[in-house]
Parts: C-alpha cells; structure tokens; sequence
C-alpha cells in the first residue's frame, strides 16, 4: 500500500545544522525532502557544501521563498540566524505548514526576557504563546499535531535531561551550576578568531559565565516543569569538532542516597528511546557521537550534600537536527524512532 510521505524543506541548509538535517531527512524513509535553501549558496551542489551528501538525493542548494517553500512542503524546517524566523514563521504559518524552527526566535515565550537577552523586540510576539518547546521528553504530548516547535539549543537539552529528574525529586535547594563543554560545531560554520584551529586546538576555555543566551532558556525549562531553579550557566568551548558535556551542580535539602537517585532517573527515562540512563559508566561524547542519544548518570556526595548529574549528546544530533526530527515524527503521528533509530560512531 503507498503511503503519502512528509514532504519537508530546508531553510538554512549550508549550515551545519541544516547539513545533518539533510543528512538524517534523505535515510528518512517517511520523507522526501523538497526544497533546500540557501541564499548565499543558491545555485551550487549540496555535495559541493557537504561532500559526505554526495549521491544521497543531489539537492541544488536554490533561494525558493517562503510561499514557494510552503505550497510545496508540510513542514519546513527552519536553520536560519537569529532573527531570521521572526519574518517566515508568520508566512509559512498563514500558508498552513508546520515549522520547526532550530534557532531561538520562538523558545523564550516572554518577549521582554526574548529583547534583554537578544537585544531587539521580538517581531512575531503573537506566535511566542502556541510554541511549542520542542524538548521530546517533556513536551511529547503537545507536540502532537503542533503547527511551531520551538527546537530548544543544545545547551538546554544536556542540561535539562541531565538534570529534571532530580528537580522533580523536591530535593534540590538551589541554586545549580550547569558546567558543560562543547564542540566548535556548536559556534556555526562562520569563521570567526575564537573557531580558528590554532584558537580551539590544545585549548579549553569558558566564555559568557553567567551571561549565555541559554542560562534564561534553561531556566524557563525548569520552572514550565513545575521545578523553578536559579541556574548559573558556565560554558566551555572545547578541541572536538561535535558534542557537549554537562555536569551540573545541585546542592541538597535533604538526605539522598546515590542509589534513591538512580531510581529516580530509571523511572523518569525507562520509556524514552533516546535516554541511556549509566550505572557504573559516565557519559562520554565519543558514545553518542553521530546520535540522537542523550547518555545521562548522578552521583551524590552526602558529606557535602551535593548531587552531580552528568550527560553527554551530539551537539548536532540530539542538540539540533535530531531532536527536530524525532519532534516532526510527533507532529505528523509517525514512530518517534522513525528515520533516527541508529548508533553512533566510535571511536
């Protein structure tokens, strides 16, 4: 019996994210992937950008508009700068396609927190409500025939399923301290002095403690949860091309045994695909290189009363084009492992 597949467009697709969404889009065996544009390559081979695409569909990258992109699409996902999605959502939503934007135009539903932090009002405000957050393990029910997921950065999702288990727990007085190391992929595929080679080679170094744009995304996380924290966010760029490592901090109200802990965190994922919840072993970037895995595990030092909850995904995968995906399943009812179910590389 032919089934009707999802026809779905890349807006942004010179990027690295908009590259692994093609990537993971054309093995989708649900989806054919009509458009792909980018408006500073329109007119060159996808395989020119990303020579590891070369055979697999043979997309020119083109400057389709959005209307053009709508009539032929269900969904659109959108890889675009900051600001950019304030200007299509509002088109592509009157034109009845879904959208499933990567940047962070639509995940701060306060646009007064949205304007301190990107430091512009937001031009679609009157979009900011039906967002939908698109952290899976959370928000799995609402993303059910959504019409816009707001994709959370990859900062936010190693952070919250690292640490909302636990929150949940009631144990936590606050406040935590996200600490998480990422790959240079993680900056775009812009050059810029601080990706240069002989910047990141040999080199670990934090930049914006306190001041990240995820800090206030992580902490609405958590409060739209029912678990509101104070979050001091500390990150790092590391001397690897993909991933991120988050370890976070979270002093005790009270007593919490490591293996009361570990209970906690079987119960919280023992249903969803794309956690691994660790016993003995800790996360690790390499384990879910190249995955739509999320590797988490905790440890509690009762003598200072502190638990650490530690996790490990792809940047990419599970951080950007993964987690849109597996949120586009849900949208348009296909198995949430649809086009995804796959190991990573190692080592």
């Amino acid at each position: 019996m032919h089934v009707k597949k999802v026809r779905a467009s890349v807006a942004g697709a010179s990027g690295y994210a908009g590259g692994e969404l093609v990537r993971w889009l054309t093995h989708h065996p649900a989806v054919d992937v009509v458009h792909v544009t980018a408006f500073r390559e329109q007119g060159r081979l996808l395989a020119d950008v990303f020579p590891n695409l070369r055979g697999f569909g043979d997309h020119t990258l083109n400057g389709a508009g959005w209307r053009e992109m709508a009539h032929d699409s269900d969904v659109v996902f959108l890889a675009l700068p900051h600001g950019a999605a304030i200007e299509a959502v509002p088109v592509l939503l009157e034109a009845g396609v879904r959208v499933v934007d990567l940047g962070a135009d639509f995940r701060l539903k306060d646009p007064a927190v949205y304007a301190r932090w990107y430091g512009s009002d937001h031009g679609a405000a009157g979009f900011l409500e039906e967002a939908v957050y698109g952290l899976t393990e959370v928000n799995r029910e609402a993303l059910r025939g959504a019409r816009l997921v707001a994709n959370p950065g990859c900062y936010p999702t190693a952070a919250a399923l690292a640490l909302l288990p636990l929150l949940a727990s009631g144990r936590v007085r606050g406040p935590v301290i996200v600490d998480a190391k990422s790959g240079v992929s993680g900056a775009g595929r812009n050059p810029s002095p601080a990706s240069h080679f002989s910047e990141v080679n040999e080199n670990v170094r934090p930049y914006n403690l306190g001041r990240h744009r995820h800090g206030p995304e992580m902490e609405q996380t958590f409060a739209a949860a029912g678990t509101p924290v104070p979050v001091y966010f500390a990150p790092h760029l590391a001397p690897m091309t993909r991933g991120i490592l988050a370890t976070c901090y979270a002093p005790l109200s009270g007593d919490l045994t490591e293996e009361e802990l570990l209970g906690i965190y079987r119960n919280a994922y023992t249903d969803e695909p794309f956690v691994r919840v660790l016993e003995e072993e800790l996360p690790q970037t390499k384990a879910t290189l190249g995955s739509n895995f999320c590797d988490v595990a905790v440890r509690v030092d009762p003598e200072r009363g502190l638990a650490v909850a530690v996790s490990a995904i792809d940047n990419l995968v599970k951080g950007a084009a993964g987690q849109a995906i597996q949120n586009m399943n849900l949208m348009f009812g296909l198995p949430e492992t649809e086009g995804l179910w796959s190991a990573g590389l190692y080592p």
